[in-house]
């Protein structure tokens, strides 16, 4: 049987960003979730509790960013033009978050101004991610194998709500990580806010979800024609059994169960993202083979994928496996 490299592609680049935004979410959620913690023990711990991990994670955003421009080279050359402020500002706050991180350690009389920092770069990346995936859930204008959109294109409404969306979801996962590393009255705060931002999330992706449809009209026969609903149905079913073990586990004191929870709201999103796209990569404009490079390309780089993916895997397995446990609040990162 032939293989569809294009579609295995697409499968293993989907995987990068999903790996990136549930990994790399709930350190972000940290950095987000600092100014609700005033003391600065807390905010060491916190930071604590994500330092053997948290550079770790942005590796699949070197992935998925780096595969798409070697094997879906056109959504690389009609995407980016469309998207550079955000992705901009993204990266800069990525860049700013990483150095706020350090430099919080090197001083007292400066480390308010580093906590700071923290948090700003922490909250403009995730709401750029945001802004960035509603202005490709809207659709990007593409003629001619170019984007022929406007510069402010990205900047809507609906966007601007996905930028929220995100930043009250990466929250969440900070507040569950907090709740599943921490004890005593740190985890306790971040119990109570993961409540909080709990529903702020669902209440978010219930807002995108009735939107969306009415973007395109490819989601809504996605989502609502027959016999699709059946299958569609699924998702916002399995969203409500996350839902509810997000609110078990945090109303009975348990500690991983509220994590799984929160990256399961995050991973069904994903899901009913994949099934109002497919098979377009860039909604409305490219499919998967359209977009996709030669084959012969696509073969080659297969076979780094299929030799690389599983170190990473591996090393981040063995680093999570390492430092897992409860965060001593007396030791840590210096």
């Amino acid at each position: 049987m032939e293989l569809d490299l294009a579609f295995i592609w697409a499968g293993l680049i989907a995987f990068a960003v999903l790996a990136y935004v549930v990994l790399d979410g709930f350190d972000l959620g940290v950095g987000i979730l600092f100014p609700f913690f005033p003391e600065a023990h807390d905010r060491d711990v916190m930071t604590n509790s994500v330092a053997p991990v948290w550079d770790g994670n942005e590796t699949w955003l070197v992935l998925g960013g780096g595969g798409l421009m070697a094997v879906f080279p056109l959504v690389y050359a009609t995407v980016l033009p469309a998207l550079y402020m955000p992705i901009i500002l993204m990266l800069l706050g990525l860049v700013f978050r990483g150095v706020a991180f350090e430099f919080r350690w090197r001083t007292n009389r400066w480390r308010t101004v580093w906590d700071w920092g923290f948090t700003i770069g922490s909250m403009i990346a995730a709401f750029m991610q945001g802004i960035a995936l509603g202005a490709l859930v809207q659709g990007i204008r593409i003629e001619n194998r170019a984007y022929a959109g406007d510069w402010w294109d990205w900047l809507t409404p609906f966007s601007l709500l996905t930028g929220l969306a995100v930043v009250v979801g990466y929250a969440l996962l900070g507040a569950c990580w907090l709740n599943l590393k921490t004890t005593g009255e740190l985890q306790a705060h971040a119990r109570r806010i993961a409540m909080a931002t709990g529903v702020g999330t669902l209440g978010l992706i219930g807002v995108v979800s009735l939107w969306t449809p009415f973007i395109n009209t490819l989601y809504f026969e996605r989502w609502f024609a027959f016999p699709q609903a059946f299958f569609s149905a699924l998702v916002p079913a399995m969203l409500a059994v996350c839902a509810f073990g997000l609110w078990h586990g945090l109303t009975r004191d348990k500690h991983l169960q509220p994590f799984l929870a929160a990256l399961g709201l995050f991973i069904l999103s994903f899901v009913g993202l994949g099934v109002s796209f497919y098979p377009y990569i860039v909604p409305g404009s490219l499919t998967i083979a359209e977009a996709a490079a030669p084959e012969s390309s696509m073969a080659f780089l297969l076979v780094g994928a299929v030799v690389l993916i599983p170190v990473i895997l591996a090393y981040t397995g063995y680093a999570y496996w390492v430092f897992r446990g409860k965060i001593d609040p007396e030791e840590g990162y210096h």
